[in-house]
């Protein structure tokens, strides 16, 4: 029960996340990605350091696959949706974000010659089906047109981002100390992030965050809760439940997000967008759960 609430918080976190990017976003995507890594990364410090310290070799040894990892998962994957949310609704969003373990599954497939069965890819395209049905709102004339949001387009890069990345961490992650490893990245995402940034206010003019203290709170919510709270406490649940059922809770994700995109944000839920994210949630449930059961038969046969 413990992990199951903890999942729930993790959903609520990360709801939050996309929520509080839509809330604030008159501020650019780069600028808003780059202070709540800033943020994360001054919280984790005193709680990675010294991991990070004692295994730098292991991070220079496996340096590739740890670049891989912070660009995709760390760096650019928030910098997509906060683009995506200048755009488009937050309801949009976060159920475009749930097609991603469908598409980690089909990633899988093809680059680490996983095997799928029949009902996988039927979950995968029952998936990009039901997200596709929300970006052009259920009408076929829009999709016909190409007439998509810009908005949906970036998040396609977002999608790609976490499907790549949940496949590097997959192979690579056990490798690296959990705290120090996420220090380490969120460092070299702030680093990258930097420069962007720069030439941001160079054409735009400096923020001024200070006289306006719902973007410093709001700011402070990211860098804190989504940031690196929410990643421990999936990590815990991960423990207790396995990858494939702790993953099943970010199902929720869209309920959430929909929910307080209506009471907070003010935004409209259409019928379309009700029926697109439920289409979504069958589909990857159908991927991620044979996909679950395989895996156990796989390791049953194996011992």
């Amino acid at each position: 029960m413990n992990s199951y609430i903890l999942m729930i918080l993790v959903v609520i976190m990360y709801s939050g996340n996309i929520l509080v990017g839509k809330f604030i976003n008159e501020l650019s995507p780069f600028t808003i990605a780059f202070f709540r890594l800033l943020i994360a990364f001054v919280g984790l410090f005193p709680i990675g350091f010294h991991s990070a310290w004692k295994h730098r070799s292991t991070f220079l040894k496996y340096k590739k696959p740890l670049l891989l990892m912070t660009l995709t998962g760390v760096t650019f994957f928030n910098t997509f949706i906060y683009g995506a949310l200048q755009f488009t609704t937050a309801s949009n969003v976060a159920v475009l974000e749930t097609v991603i373990p469908a598409l980690t599954v089909v990633l899988s497939a093809l680059l680490l010659k996983e095997r799928l069965q029949g009902i996988q890819w039927s979950g995968v395209l029952i998936s990009i089906i039901g997200a596709v049905w929300v970006v052009i709102d259920g009408k076929i004339t829009n999709f016909l047109l190409m007439n998509w949001n810009v908005g949906d387009v970036l998040m396609i890069g977002a999608i790609i981002c976490w499907a790549i990345y949940s496949i590097v961490v997959k192979q690579y992650i056990h490798l690296f100390p959990p705290f120090g490893s996420i220090l380490v990245m969120t460092g070299i995402s702030v680093f990258v992030l930097l420069p962007f940034v720069l030439i941001e206010w160079f054409i735009t003019g400096l923020p001024v965050l200070a006289a306006t203290p719902s973007y410093v709170m709001s700011l402070l919510f990211m860098g804190i809760f989504p940031s690196f709270i929410a990643l421990i406490f999936f990590n815990q649940a991960v423990a207790s439940l396995g990858a494939s059922q702790a993953s099943v809770f970010l199902n929720l994700l869209p309920v959430f997000t929909m929910l307080g995109a209506y009471l907070w944000l003010g935004e409209s839920i259409s019928g379309m967008q009700i029926i697109g994210a439920l289409i979504v949630i069958l589909g990857v449930m159908l991927t991620t759960q044979v996909s679950s059961i395989q895996s156990k038969n796989e390791k049953l046969l194996e011992s």
